[in-house]
Formats: structure tokens, sequence, C-alpha cells
């Protein structure tokens, strides 16, 4: 913990020393650094500053996560430095440097995934789920609504911690609300300098490989893993052209009114088929109308080792104190018996399968399953679905909490032990939970999907809409 803290403290270091050189913290001192770069300064040395404070306050993970974090703004301030002294290059360049950020990007998800059992999960899942938003610089023409649908998926994690910690511990409100604030402040800023994406220089020398900005990452991050290939390259330039001249001899065409047919040549009786039956037994070329329209098949942006990635193997193991079952295909027997209250079980990728987990264990995570049936006993923890399809989940002991989340087709079987379990979705569809009845049978109720807010003059009103069938 001491060198982690350490780490942490030189990174903040760096930073300070930064935005004390001339022109770096929107001083408008130095007249080689853009505006646009002293302005993405008062973001580092503002909300991402009290960010990097308050998760050395909390520790842990979110520290560790804190700074990579804190790399991945200052990986994008080197871009920025680059796009202000160079004009847009090529596509292929552009994606080389784009890289770094987007390797940065995968180390902070990477983190969360390889801690799924951390007591800080929900901070992690804010963070990764919202962490794509660094990716703004390659987006256009809308790169300002970008940012904010990543930061709306972190919304759920963020309002599990505030319900958590509200009355509790008024630290991590205050995390919640700092990191929050670095995107707010971020899409403000998009829009005031990059409204349409990332602003070039229109008088430097065109972008290469060997423009970029020397690296800020704080001292002592790891190596980035490899990251996301760029995104498709814009349509031709010309096409709109074309597409408008076309058009236009389009409408020219139709409105000559009556006129349009005065073209067409008449048809006498001795070439129609069905007055000349004769003209049906001659040979000849069989014609072919046109081809029918098909849609084009979009852009592929995967990277090439990506297309065709071999088949994961089917693993139901224990590793430390999680359960791994994943890759699991046509599996309808599949059995964790030997538990323990310390255990978790994660779930991934399992598709047209059955699992049953005996005894009681601390949480269960359903993730990127499909046609997956879960029977468990006792859950002193959370059951958590998360963009899934097709699921059923039996209780048959108890369990507090069921949280489904991009979830299409979720029906939940309570047990009578387990009635005051309350369960939580967002961004869910076809949800139904069925309560048992005293003659053994199940009554099901399906969950709201819709609701209508109104304005009562102080506050908005969200309630449930009742849809008669």
């Amino acid at each position: 913990m001491e060198r982690l803290v350490e780490r942490l403290e030189r990174a903040v270091e760096r930073l300070e020393t930064v935005c004390q050189g001339p022109g770096m913290c929107g001083d408008g001192s130095s007249p080689g650094v853009a505006q646009y770069v002293q302005a993405f300064d008062a973001i580092l040395s503002g909300p991402v500053a009290e960010y990097i404070n308050i998760s050395k306050e909390v520790g842990g993970d979110v520290q560790k996560h804190a700074e990579m974090v804190h790399a991945g703004f200052m990986t994008e301030r080197s871009l920025l430095v680059t796009a202000s002294q160079h004009q847009q290059p090529s596509e292929n360049v552009f994606s080389t440097l784009l890289k770094p950020i987007s390797e940065q990007i995968q180390m902070v998800q990477n983190l969360r995934e390889k801690n799924r059992g951390s007591k800080q999960f929900n901070h992690l899942s804010a963070v990764s789920e919202s962490i794509p938003a660094l990716g703004w610089v390659a987006m256009s023409p809308k790169p300002g609504p970008y940012v904010k649908e990543m930061t709306d998926a972190a919304m759920f994690y963020t309002n599990r911690i505030l319900k958590e910690y509200k009355d509790v511990d008024k630290k991590q409100v205050d995390w919640v609300k700092a990191y929050l604030r670095i995107w707010t402040e971020l899409q403000a800023y998009i829009k005031e300098y990059h409204t349409t994406g990332l602003t070039w220089s229109k008088t430097g020398p065109v972008a290469t490989e060997g423009a970029k900005a020397p690296s800020t990452a704080p001292t002592g991050a790891a190596p980035p893993p490899p990251g996301p290939p760029p995104p498709p390259a814009p349509s031709h330039p010309s096409s709109g052209a074309d597409d408008s001249a076309t058009r236009s001899a389009l409408f020219a065409q139709i409105n000559r009114g009556e006129g349009i047919t005065s073209g067409l040549r008449h048809v006498s009786d001795d070439m129609k088929t069905h007055k000349n039956p004769a003209l049906k037994n001659q040979g000849g070329p069989i014609r072919s109308g046109p081809k029918p329209f098909t849609s084009p098949k979009p852009a592929c942006s995967v990277n090439p080792s990506q297309k065709t990635s071999p088949k994961q193997p089917a693993l139901l193991e224990l590793e430390g104190k999680k359960w791994r079952v994943e890759n699991q295909e046509n599996a309808t027997n599949l059995v964790i018996s030997d538990t323990e209250l310390k255990q978790v079980a994660y779930v991934f990728k399992c598709t047209n399968s059955t699992l049953q987990i005996k005894g009681k264990i601390n949480s269960i995570t359903l993730d990127n399953c499909k046609k997956l049936g879960l029977v468990f006993d006792d859950v002193v923890g959370i059951v958590e679905i998360i963009n899934s399809r097709d699921i059923k989940v039996q209780v048959m002991g108890k369990v507090p909490t069921i949280s489904i989340n991009k979830t299409d087709g979720c029906h939940v079987y309570l047990s009578k032990n387990s009635l005051d379990c309350e369960i939580v979705s967002a961004k869910s569809s076809e949800m139904n939970v069925l309560i048992p009845t005293e003659g053994g049978d199940f009554t099901e109720f399906p969950v709201p999907e819709q609701f209508k807010t109104v304005w009562n003059g102080q506050k908005l009103v969200t309630t449930v809409t009742e849809i008669a069938g």
C-alpha cells in the first residue's frame, strides 16, 4: 500500500509541475500552447486533481484506478498538443496516434475485470463503464453527446454507491461527485473547442507517427495492452455532390408532369405476347433484370487478429475464492456443490445451459449469457445479471438483491423465503417475477418498463405507466 501511495503522490506532483509551467493551466502566458490545450489543463488541475486526491483517501482498488485514469488524461493531453501543432493526418496515421489512449482505456477496464470480488466493485464499474469517453477525440461529428452517453453508463453504479454510503460515509459521496464532474466539464470543453470533432492546426505540418508528443503518463505506470482500431474512414467527399446531382435530375424529370411519357415507345399488338402466342415459343437469351438492392455491409474496423478469434475453452473451476463458469454451451447439468460463504460465482458467455449452485455463497454474476437457467440456494450479497438474454433464475432459499442490467428476457422465480428481495433493473426489457402460491404454482408479474414523468411545480414526479392489453 505504501508503494501505491508513493506512486500516486509522484503522479500528482507531476501534474502540479505541468500546471505550474508557463501557459499550461489556462493563463494564456505562453503563445506556444494552444488555447484549447490550456483549457484542457484547467480540467486536469481542477476536477481530475480533485478526483485523484479523494481516491487517494478512499484507497485500495479505487486508488489504483485513479492512477490509470490520470495516465489516460495525460496521454490525451499529449494528442491535443500534437493536434494543435499539426494538420490532420491520414486515417492510418491518426489510428496510430489514437493507440496510446485506447491502451489506457483497456488498462482501466482490465483492472475491473480482474477484481470482480473487490469490495469496491461498484467504484471500479462506474469508472470502467465511462472511461471510453476518452475516445471522444476519434468521434465525429458529435463528440460531446458521445461523452454524455458514456457518463450515463456509469450512473447505474454511482447511484448504488450513493445509496450505500449516503448517510454512512461522506467521502464516498464526494468521490462520486468529483468523478462525474470530470465528464461534465469535459462535455462543456468539447462544446466550446471541438464541437464537431478534434480540432487540428491549419498551418502546421501534416502529423506523422513521429509527431506524437512525449508521453506524460505517471512514473511507474504499467505498460498498457494493445488498444482498439481506428474508426472507419469517412466516405469520399465527392459522393455527396454526385448524389445531389442525381436527385436534381430525378426531380427535373418528375416536374415535367404529363410530358414525362412523351419519350415512351408505342407497343403494337403484334409485339404483345398475350395477342401473339408465337412469341412465347421463340428461343433466345432470357433477359434478366437488375439485381435486387442489397444494403451494403458496414465497414469492419476490427483488427485482423480479432476477426477470427479461436473458441475459448469451457471452464468450471474454483480460482481462489471465485467460481469461474465460462464458455459453456449446451451443458444442462452444471453443478457447484462445495461452496463457502466467502466465495463468489462468475458466469460468463454461457449459452443454452443450466447451472445449479448448492449451499450458501456470497454473490453470483451472470455476464453475456444467453438461454441460461440458474438455480441456487442462498446468496448473502447480490445476484447480478448483465448484458444477457433469455435468463431464468430460481431462488430456492434467500437472496437480498437481484440486479438486472442491459438484459432482454429475464424470469425470476422467488421462493417463499425470498419475497422481501429487492429487484433493481436498468436498460432491460421483458422482465417477469414469479411469486409462489399456496398450491405450489407460480403467479407471474411483469416488471414495469414504461414510465411517465411530470413536473408538479417543484420537482419531477415519475410513475409507472399501465398499458391495457
